[in-house]
């Protein structure tokens, strides 16, 4: 029995409809279930108590959505006494794991209904979240926007090597100039050999952003990669070996006078400096008729010569890398004596 000084309707587990108004227009249904006028969904039919001309009905009816219908149609004389909605109400807190997915309506949970924090990772399953549900669909890095996906460049400013001069250097300490971009005064600059062995530069001089000098002195001949760091860590190697280490052409044949020939005759010497690949002259005159060739062969048939001569001359000996060494010679031309008389 209801208790004392409650009516049905103040249970916390029942709710009151308003009653529906029967009509022989409408039949057996369906009739719009509503509470205060609002669209009411029942959660089934065993849960109604429906009361018609003072009956309790039972069985004899569906619910769809918000909607009831009669198996039996009703009548404009039919009245409908009351219609309650059981089992809502009376459990403040459900039981653990009672409500399903499908007791939730979809979008019902709203960001007001989730607690700060209360989502973690091991509730999101990987690869869950795509782009498009998250707002904007970027992020912002150094203040610049960033599309999920993009890609963008964090505060780096590398130096960078376009050349250097002179590209040929001996063992003795040489500077050299290398030119680029975003060089910073305190850069460290380095020979790096293909074989990998690292040689320091001696000394460093920042001239400009686009300039460094650098002097190196390199024990071993062969080619180097350069590399620039500056100080906040950024740096550069350069792509090709742009640095060649390699002795200058060494003269073996002695500065000086190679020898003397009488006019009309033939010249031929040779001079020879280690590791030259071409010989030239470049000051001075041969006797005519002489020449020089890349192998440093000083030949030909004099020619022109009317009275002792001596020829000086500078060969310059060039090696593979471009490298020179220059050394003075001579050569003399005797004549003999003319119109010389006779003895008895």
């Amino acid at each position: 029995m209801a208790y004392i000084g409650q009516n049905l309707d103040r249970f916390s587990n029942v709710e009151k409809l308003d009653a529906i108004t029967p009509a022989t227009s409408t039949g057996a249904g369906p009739y719009n279930l509503t509470k205060g006028g609002v669209a009411f969904t029942p959660s089934s039919a065993d849960t109604m108590v429906v009361s018609i001309d003072g009956v309790i009905q039972y069985g004899n009816f569906t619910v769809s959505g918000s909607t009831i219908t009669f198996s039996a149609a009703l009548a404009d004389a039919n009245t409908c006494d009351f219609i309650y909605h059981m089992g809502t109400g009376l459990l403040s807190t459900p039981v653990d794991n009672s409500v399903s997915t499908v007791k939730i309506v979809d979008s019902n949970v709203t960001t007001a209904k989730i607690a700060n924090d209360a989502v973690t990772t091991v509730k999101i399953p990987n690869d869950a979240i795509t782009n498009a549900k998250i707002a904007n669909e970027s992020i912002t890095i150094n203040g610049s926007a960033v599309a999920l996906g993009g890609s963008v460049t964090i505060g780096e400013t590398k130096p960078t090597i376009s050349a250097v001069s002179p590209t040929v250097i001996e063992n003795t300490q040489t500077s050299i100039t290398i030119t680029g971009t975003n060089f910073v005064n305190g850069a460290n600059v380095e020979a790096v050999a293909t074989n990998g062995a690292i040689v320091q530069a001696d000394t460093v001089t920042f001239n400009s952003a686009t300039s460094i000098s650098a002097a190196f002195t390199i024990a071993t001949d062969g080619t180097y990669f350069l590399r620039i760091e500056n100080p906040d860590g950024n740096a550069v190697r350069s792509s090709n070996a742009l640095l060649t280490v390699s002795d200058a052409p060494a003269w073996t044949t002695s500065a000086g006078s190679l020898g003397s020939n009488s006019a009309g005759t033939s010249v031929s010497y040779t001079v020879a400096a280690t590791g030259a690949t071409s010989f030239s002259k470049v000051s001075g005159t041969f006797p005519g008729g002489v020449t020089i060739n890349n192998s440093g062969v000083i030949s030909g048939t004099e020619s022109g010569a009317t009275a002792e001569t001596t020829y000086s001359f500078t060969i310059r000996a060039t090696d593979a890398e471009g490298q020179t060494a220059d050394r003075a010679f001579s050569i003399t031309i005797t004549v003999g004596i003319n119109n010389s008389g006779g003895f008895n």
